[in-house]
């Protein structure tokens, strides 16, 4: 849903005397509730919500409409092969004018405007309560985007014009933010309705619990496993956030409005959850995107998604899935090898193949259900000598995908996307648990076991957890790695990865010194899409011979959790004060 805007003007008729025709004027304006709806319309964005990776088209003109990171590219489990990420990398600089979230600051803006005039509406506090409630929801969206970004960053609660003395106040301490963010989205919940509705008009209440859950998640996370470094808070009460995402999640799970969405068809309901035109009756999702060809609001997500284009899942993820009877592959006796795709597959967690594309899985359906051609005919049908068919893994991305040819469309596609889930709610409740070390198997059983039935997997039991010797957290308890597995798993390419690593400190496992492989390089032989530089254990190894990737990415652990501040925004504001270690080159 794309927000529309009402332009407003003076009814007066002398022409010198009207108001601005061109944005909502203080003298005739916020003195209706519509006035109040309308005007946060507008934050009803594309811009506003985490989307992912996919050209928008409206007739405004075209727009890459995440800022970043929306699929999980800039992490350890996909990746563009034309582009090194360069914060993973290490190779980012602060600069004079490098970003400093100015549109995130204007949105903020214009969210402090809202609550500098909403008072002058002359209806009952009914009849908008609910347009204040956005107001504190979509102030807390906005600060979490500076907060992951920035850390420390000062706090507004008013509009701030351009000779406003609050432009040059510090940075306000990283915990107070989050604080401010947990109390905006408490207000959020108690104003917001708390009806399900159709989730893709106006948000409600379990939206903002579901949001709080994972601001609090994330920086109790933060707190923990930062606690001692260049990055921790002022004050660190880790147990207060994470409890805090716990009671939001648990209230969302004690609503009894969402569930998982299953129609007892393992092999296909996590795939076909991502797939479907209309949200209206899922169980599962709190609020979706939807587009239009009539309203000339459309993507090309699900076109983009017919080639790999040299976007490649890494090994990282696809080892990441258990076997069927709920053992990593590195001690199951069902695990059938890394040969070929259709063995990795192979009495593996159905959510495998659901994500990763396998030789026999349709890449191409006409429109009356026949399967024109698979994965393993992809190359030879459609060798069109581009690079549109090269992987750099051989690890190609089936989730989300919707192979019919009827959606193939380069333009104007109506492929809606899922923006808030129930499976995050009961991630985050169980992870929350987890680091509180209050876990037990009751609260596994509301919570991993619901995503682990929908795909027929055996429960995780809390007491008998067979131990993985490729576990990427050994000095953490069995539960929490298990959880993180069944967290990367069910949400992997939904662009939490990032955050993920950061919150939980964990670039010096998962980042530095490490290149991307991918699958077993032979099987491509005969495939030129796929590249052909393997390790010493025949794996894909894409950037062997890339010399900027020769050790690995050089993620700088004391620096690059957080972005740094442009100079020329501390020249005008000394007291911002530079994020640590980061070095100025005038640009």
């Amino acid at each position: 849903m794309i927000a529309s805007w009402a332009i407003l003007s003076s009814c007066d008729d002398n022409f010198l005397e009207r108001y601005p025709l061109d944005r909502p004027s203080d003298a005739v304006y916020f003195y209706k509730s519509s006035d109040l709806e309308i005007y946060m319309n507008q934050f009803y964005c594309m811009r506003s919500f985490p989307n992912q990776w996919a050209f928008v088209y409206s007739p405004g003109g075209q727009e890459n409409s995440y800022p970043g990171g929306g699929d999980d590219h800039n992490s350890d489990i996909i990746f563009d092969y034309r582009s090194i990420n360069s914060r993973l990398l290490g190779s980012r600089n602060a600069t004079n004018t490098g970003p400093w979230n100015q549109e995130t600051w204007g949105w903020i803006r214009r969210i402090n405007y809202f609550f500098d005039n909403y008072e002058r509406c002359e209806g009952a506090f009914s009849t908008y309560q609910q347009y204040v409630g956005e107001a504190h929801f979509f102030r807390a969206l906005y600060y979490l985007r500076l907060l992951k970004s920035f850390g420390d960053v000062p706090w507004y609660s008013t509009a701030m014009g351009t000779d406003s003395e609050g432009l040059y106040d510090s940075r306000t301490p990283r915990n107070i933010v989050a604080d401010n963010i947990l109390a905006d989205l408490d207000e959020a919940a108690r104003l917001l309705q708390d009806a399900k509705t159709n989730g893709n008009a106006r948000i409600n209440k379990w939206i903002a619990l579901l949001f709080k859950s994972r601001v609090a998640l994330y920086e109790g996370c933060w707190e923990k496993y930062h606690a001692g470094s260049v990055f921790a808070a002022a004050v660190s009460d880790p147990q207060k956030y994470l409890n805090q995402a716990v009671e939001a999640a648990q209230a969302v799970m004690n609503s009894g409005l969402y569930d998982i969405y299953s129609t007892g068809k393992p092999d296909e309901d996590y795939y076909n959850l991502f797939i479907q035109r209309n949200y209206n009756n899922n169980p599962e999702v709190l609020f979706w995107t939807q587009f239009s060809r009539t309203q000339e609001v459309t993507n090309n997500k699900n076109y983009q998604w017919s080639y790999p284009r040299q976007y490649g899942i890494s090994k990282q993820l696809a080892d990441s899935y258990l076997c069927d009877d709920g053992l990593p592959i590195s001690v199951s006796t069902r695990f059938a090898g890394h040969n070929t795709l259709t063995d990795e597959a192979t009495n593996r967690d159905p959510r495998f193949f659901q994500t990763i594309f396998t030789p026999e899985a349709p890449w191409m359906v006409e429109n009356d259900g026949t399967v024109e051609y698979t994965w393993d005919e992809l190359a030879s049908r459609l060798n069109d000598g581009s690079n549109s068919l090269e992987s750099p893994t051989g690890y190609m991305r089936r989730k989300e995908y919707d192979a019919r040819k009827q959606y193939q469309d380069a333009i104007a596609d109506e492929a809606v996307h899922i923006q808030f889930r129930y499976a995050e709610v009961l991630l985050n409740y169980a992870e929350a648990k987890a680091e509180l070390g209050t876990i037990n198997q009751s609260d596994i059983d509301i919570s991993i076991k619901k995503l682990r039935d929908r795909v027929g997997m055996p429960n995780l039991d809390v007491e008998n957890i067979t131990p993985d010797p490729k576990w990427d957290f050994p000095a953490l308890s069995s539960v929490i790695n298990e959880i993180r597995r069944e967290r990367v798993v069910e949400l992997s390419l939904e662009g939490f990865r990032w955050d993920d690593i950061a919150r939980w400190a964990a670039a010096d496992k998962l980042i530095v010194g490490k290149r991307p492989k991918g699958a077993m390089g032979a099987q491509f032989a005969n495939q030129p899409g796929i590249f052909s530089s393997v390790d010493d254990e025949g794996f894909v190894d894409c950037y062997k011979t890339e010399r900027t990737m020769s050790t690995g990415w050089g993620f700088v652990l004391n620096r690059d959790y957080l972005d740094p501040i442009p100079q020329g925004q501390i020249t005008l504001n000394p007291d911002l004060v530079q994020n640590p270690n980061w070095s100025w080159i005038d640009d």
